[in-house]
């Protein structure tokens, strides 16, 4: 296809003209693609974004119209829509994990405890949770991600855009501060 401008490309996108389409999906993808990356940080989704983008563009009747702009902030105004509503999207469905039948049995195995030991286990939960409030909001989640959600240090390294080594020491901090709260318990027999 000759070299077209965007807005003759836009044109011919609208009468439907596929490989009009194609010539943009080649010219901006690597562009939407960045710009979705940094948005939404996840590469599926930001994958499934370009696809949306580039539907977008072939589905739209109004289409681009020069004297309201540039072409390519009105292509990254229609990607910056899409992200949000699909990180919009993403926080209302709820994360769901299928769990395997022998998973599941050794779930109801265990739920099976006697009264005094989910007692003590509910006195312990609490005096954890007590010792917390010694910790900001960002060692908390930490502890709670790499303890309990079963994150590795450099998955939640990456997730926060942080050196391993600063996710170390705030770990190792966090660590530090909950040892001295929870020390009466350990005096008292409680491990």
């Amino acid at each position: 296809m000759q070299q077209y401008s965007d807005e003759q490309l836009m044109r011919m996108i609208l009468n439907k003209q596929s490989d009009a389409l194609e010539t943009m999906y080649d010219r901006y993808a690597r562009l939407v693609y960045s710009f979705a990356i940094k948005t939404c940080k996840d590469q599926q989704l930001a994958k499934e974004i370009v696809q949306l983008v580039f539907t977008r563009l072939w589905t739209t009747e109004k289409g681009y119209d020069a004297a309201k702009g540039l072409f390519i902030n009105w292509l990254l105004t229609i990607t910056r829509n899409i992200c949000i509503d699909q990180l919009r999207k993403l926080r209302r469905q709820p994360h769901i994990v299928p769990i395997e039948t022998s998973v599941w049995e050794k779930l109801q195995e265990k739920s099976l405890i006697r009264p005094e030991e989910a007692a003590s286990r509910r006195w312990l939960k609490e005096h954890i949770e007590k010792a917390y409030e010694h910790l900001s909001d960002s060692q908390v989640r930490l502890i709670r991600s790499f303890y309990w959600e079963g994150y590795t240090l450099s998955e939640i390294a990456e997730h926060n855009q942080e050196p391993l080594g600063t996710v170390k020491s705030r770990l190792h901090q966090a660590l530090k501060i909950l040892r001295k709260h929870l020390a009466p318990l350990r005096e008292e027999g409680v491990e």
